[in-house]
């Protein structure tokens, strides 16, 4: 999810995919292998703003070879995933992908007793909607959605998701640019409950955002940073965390926790069934939760860490954020997407293409 990835950043963390995965920097300790990492744009302490870069530290441990690349929605990791030859042996998809991959067979079960940092987790954190049963998932991060706004372009502050219908904007909204999220926000505008929606929900969606496509500037994932942080645009709905770190980047930057509640998001650590690596993927894993690590994490990407040994040693501003810990209260008011019907999903992709493309 989650934070577009610099020129600099990519030379210096990433490995290009060209016709396999190539190698990311060697350990110090005795070579063990690879691991072979499919992960979302910066979402992973790598040496930013002085905090650890947790993949070295993690092949100097181990001297397990971190193979490490990103994607930039769950629709494009499900379709490497589905279409390419490459092995990856760890993917920290979302909740409703989890449980799709779940259903369609491409994930392995974990072998717990490799991961013993698990007990580190919140009890809640461990059985996820989209694992209810706990077999392929161990928690990454969490948040939810919110809408972060320029105070020097938007007069009053928000209050609810219909400020990104707001017509006096015309011209410097943002939204999302996949169809889960933007399909749940004119959802809840149109009173429906989006982690059980229909197809003709999404017809009611489709309207929706059809009304506020004259009102856009663009759709966008990782763009929304240049955007917001730069002054460029006046609102944007996005990642909580993420709105966290481009307020430290703009001053002139607020947020708002929509009134009617939002989206209550996981991302979770998993192994696809073309690993061929899995025990050093479930090292990976085990070390991504070595307190200091997930704390790490968390100081960096600003999301919720399910990691309460994690949380301690957080200093008291993360740990009072509401954009990273959002209030229990708050949370009863959010909603988690549950995996909708082959057949819906198809269509509410369908339909914001044709959104898109009218």
């Amino acid at each position: 999810m989650k934070k577009i990835l610099s020129i600099i950043l990519c030379a210096a963390m990433l490995c290009a995919l060209t016709t396999g995965i190539a190698g990311c920097s060697g350990g110090g300790a005795e070579s063990k292998g690879e691991v072979n990492v499919y992960n979302w744009g910066e979402y992973i302490a790598a040496g930013q703003d002085g905090l650890m870069d947790v993949c070295e530290e993690f092949e100097k441990e181990t001297g397990i070879k971190v193979n490490y690349t990103t994607y930039e929605t769950n629709e494009e990791l499900y379709s490497m995933l589905k279409q390419s030859n490459v092995s990856y042996d760890v993917i920290v998809p979302s909740e409703y992908m989890i449980s799709k991959l779940i259903k369609e067979n491409m994930l392995q079960e974990l072998n717990f007793d490799n991961i013993p940092n698990y007990a580190n987790l919140d009890e809640r954190f461990k059985t996820l909607a989209g694992d209810p049963e706990g077999k392929y998932t161990v928690c990454y991060n969490w948040g939810v959605t919110a809408i972060v706004y320029d105070k020097t372009k938007v007069e009053n502050k928000p209050r609810d998701w219909d400020a990104l219908w707001d017509e006096t904007l015309e011209g410097e909204i943002l939204m999302f640019n996949n169809s889960r999220d933007a399909m749940a926000i004119a959802m809840q505008l149109c009173g429906i409950d989006p982690s059980k929606c229909t197809k003709e929900d999404v017809d009611k969606a489709t309207e929706k955002l059809k009304e506020q496509k004259p009102l856009l500037k663009k759709y966008v994932m990782d763009q929304v940073f240049n955007e917001m942080e730069g002054s460029q645009s006046a609102i944007a709905p996005y990642y909580a965390g993420d709105i966290a770190m481009m307020m430290e980047e703009n001053e002139d930057l607020d947020y708002c926790l929509p009134e009617s509640g939002s989206n209550l998001f996981y991302d979770a650590f998993c192994i696809p069934t073309c690993s061929k690596n899995k025990e050093n993927a479930e090292a990976f894993i085990n070390f991504m939760h070595k307190p200091e690590i997930a704390a790490e994490n968390c100081k960096y990407l600003r999301y919720g860490t399910p990691n309460t040994k994690a949380i301690e040693l957080l200093d008291d501003e993360i740990k009072n954020s509401e954009l990273t810990f959002p209030s229990e209260d708050y949370l009863k008011k959010c909603y988690v997407f549950a995996d909708v019907d082959e057949d819906v999903y198809a269509y509410m992709q369908e339909k914001f293409v044709e959104i898109q493309a009218n």
